[in-house]
């Protein structure tokens, strides 16, 4: 066996906005039009903590790695990672629904429900502190404490919290936290030093966690650092922790990330992802009012990426779009590669009789009949005059994540400025 390990694919992602367009209009005129206005907003973007944070995390990591935020990072992972198997990631805002969308895009699709061992020995994430949903806290305090009672010392049995808060901070999270804190204090048989190993606070302002326990000496803690807006949190330890405790390469998502920063600060504005996009959304909304808009994708693993995106834009004014009306502009987020081999369409065989149509997916896979449904929708947009564009995704991946969820945030930090101007 070689012990040269392979160098794993860095494909760039693509905006493709032709669909955007009525049929006699192009894109590149827009870009042209609005280059000024882009030059100067990207200008602006560019100091911003958005693109320092994953080149600052990386150039550390690299320089100073025993003692840089990224590998303190990596090393609580670890040690948790080794000691529980379910972390509970209590935290509301886009900061936890960006952990969500990694851990969703970046896991086996059924990560908690397959056995320690299929996990590759790391743990179960569950998060709440959303919403005040009575039955699902009830639920997950049955996973960790079935009848209110701790279930017991052995690793499958043992439990850890990652608690996010800030200044003025949501009653679902403050109260979320409240009650599972209890819950895994009681766990630990009131010991403050178990405590201490099994919840890790990330504050992401200074009096963040004035609740918690002032006496107890957390052997890990993060604060989010500051100039980063709490919407844009996935590449601090908000997002960072909880993905690396399940196994996803963090080091890959922020060099994703740091990828699309280069392709931001250098391409023209006619070849640039973010500023394409930008230049799109603010077309739609000037010429022809299209305010709302939306991510869609056919795959459930892209879901929480499509949450997230909705919340950071909802946060300063933005709006989402509900449906896939005409005043709307969708987003599709289209898939090339499978990570799996490809499922195919078996014959009907003796069961066949009666299966009308059948005869016709037989032999066909999963990935060409999604491609057909993709190109049926685009001609069924097409025919009701619905704008939609692409974000064509090589894979799913964390490098292609970490590009995704970059250009998502740098174009909100764009449009927020050329909006200003």
């Amino acid at each position: 066996m070689s012990v040269i390990r392979p160098k794993l694919p860095e494909d760039p992602i693509r905006y493709e906005p032709a669909a955007a367009f009525a049929a006699d209009a192009a894109a590149r005129p827009v870009f042209e039009a609005l280059a000024g206005r882009l030059d100067a907003a990207r200008a602006e973007a560019v100091e911003s903590a958005v693109v320092d944070q994953p080149d600052r995390l990386l150039a550390d990591y690299g320089t100073k790695r025993p003692e840089s935020e990224l590998f303190a990072i990596l090393r609580a992972a670890r040690r948790i990672r080794d000691a529980v198997d379910r972390v509970v990631m209590l935290g509301g805002g886009a900061g936890a629904l960006g952990a969500r969308a990694v851990f969703e895009a970046c896991c086996h699709p059924f990560h908690n429900e397959l056995p320690r061992g299929e996990r590759g020995g790391r743990p179960r994430l569950s998060f709440e502190g959303v919403r005040f949903d009575n039955d699902m806290a009830q639920g997950l305090l049955d996973l960790v404490a079935p009848h209110g009672r701790p279930r017991g010392d052995d690793l499958l049995d043992r439990w850890a919290m990652i608690a996010v808060a800030g200044g003025g901070r949501a009653p679902e999270t403050a109260a979320a936290t409240s009650v599972f804190l209890a819950a895994l204090l009681d766990a630990v048989g009131g010991d403050t030093r178990q405590l201490a190993d099994r919840l890790v606070p990330i504050a992401t302002t200074s009096d963040g966690h004035a609740d918690l326990p002032p006496a107890v000496a957390w052997s890990d803690r993060f604060r989010i650092p500051d100039g980063v807006d709490e919407r844009f949190g996935v590449f601090t330890a908000v997002g960072l922790l909880p993905a690396s405790i399940v196994g996803a390469d963090v080091v890959r998502l922020l060099e994703g990330a740091a990828a699309m920063n280069r392709r931001f600060r250098e391409a023209p504005v006619a070849d640039n992802p973010v500023l394409q996009y930008v230049a799109v959304s603010h077309r739609a909304e000037l010429e022809a009012g299209i305010t709302a808009r939306r991510l869609s994708s056919p795959s459930r693993q892209l879901e929480a990426v499509a949450s997230w995106y909705d919340l950071i834009r909802s946060e300063r004014g933005g709006r989402a779009g509900a449906g896939a009306g005409g005043g709307t502009l969708i987003t599709n987020l289209v898939v090339g590669e499978c990570r799996r081999d490809r499922l195919a369409v078996p014959s009907p065989g003796p069961l066949g009789a009666g299966q009308d149509g059948l005869g016709d997916l037989a032999g066909k896979t999963w990935p060409e009949l999604l491609a057909a449904a993709v190109a049926r929708s685009h001609d069924d947009d097409a025919r009701a005059g619905k704008p939609t564009a692409d974000i064509l995704l090589p894979r799913i991946d964390e490098h292609v994540i970490g590009q995704l969820l970059q250009m998502l945030m740098l174009a909100t930090v764009v449009e927020e400025r050329l909006v200003r101007a």
